[in-house]
């Protein structure tokens, strides 16, 4: 037996220097491993001498010939989404993105030039494949940063599939709201006519729910209380009424009215109007 290695160099046949000393455990029955004094991790030794992995060249470093090790290799990220698809999984992916400021858009569910850009921006900054396309890494590191989008951040913008009709809304003329999806729907026999975009009152002046009737209708309506445009106004319960509403058109749902039920497009509110006749019934439910 040798003596132990100590801090100066070993003189002698098959001297090493501290540097590059390799010290070979050999157990019965198992494999002997080679343990790097440098960074301390065990190494395990191939067939031949070499360290797993491929063979060393006379200076210790893997010849350029060898390939390295498939086992250990992650998974080639697999695309989950490309420009020009669409669907519900894009839309999450935009509400995702707005949560944390790479996208400024509303979701729409179209996967455009803006959600290739806010991609792309994503995976720079984390150092990922800049590639604007969602892969499986991508979602990955940005399900880690965000949470699940609420209905009405997916539907920012507005689109939200109506709700079910309240049974109140199976028969005869009614407009039929319902807030959980923010839709008007103008049923007329329980058939669904039209349906359109419509933002409810606020938190403190609230749209009053319940089973009301058209009882005016006024064109080219001015509020007397607030002193602000109401065109198409149809009331029907003391103040409040459906109507056209630019701060809508303009804001989206970023403001609230102060209890009227508000229609952003001009044109299908410009069509009900001329529809809706006084006595037709108005429907608001959850």
């Amino acid at each position: 037996m040798g003596r132990g290695v100590t801090g100066r160099s070993v003189t002698g046949r098959g001297a090493l220097s501290v540097g590059a000393v390799t010290v070979l455990a050999l157990v019965a029955g198992c494999k002997a491993v080679a343990v790097d004094t440098d960074g301390g991790r065990p190494v395990e030794e191939g067939p031949r001498g070499g360290t797993a992995g491929g063979t060393a060249d006379g200076d210790g470093k893997p010849s350029a010939s060898a390939a390295p090790a498939a086992p250990g290799a992650a998974p080639v990220p697999r695309t989950l989404m490309r420009e020009g698809e669409r669907g519900g999984q894009v839309r999450e992916l935009q509400a995702r993105l707005r949560q944390i400021a790479w996208f400024f858009e509303y979701p729409s569910g179209t996967y455009g030039a803006s959600t290739v850009s806010a991609v792309e921006g994503f995976q720079a900054k984390r150092g990922l494949p800049r590639t604007g396309r969602t892969d499986t890494v991508t979602w990955q590191r940005l399900l880690a940063m965000t949470r699940e989008p609420t209905r009405y951040e997916l539907y920012a913008g507005g689109g939200m599939p109506p709700a079910a009709p309240d049974k109140r809304c199976l028969t005869g003329r009614v407009l039929c709201l319902a807030k959980s999806s923010r839709t008007l729907t103008w049923m007329v026999d329980g058939k669904a006519v039209s349906t359109m975009d419509v933002r409810f009152g606020s938190q403190y002046t609230p749209t009053r729910e319940g089973t009301f009737r058209v009882y005016w209708k006024s064109r080219h309506h001015v509020s007397t209380l607030y002193d602000t445009p109401m065109p198409y106004a149809m009331f029907f319960s003391g103040g409040q009424a459906v109507h056209y509403s630019a701060d809508f058109a303009a804001r989206g749902y970023a403001g609230g009215s102060h209890g009227c039920v508000n229609v952003r497009d001009e044109k299908k509110i410009a069509s009900l109007f001329a529809q809706v006749r006084k006595g037709d019934r108005v429907v608001i439910y959850k």
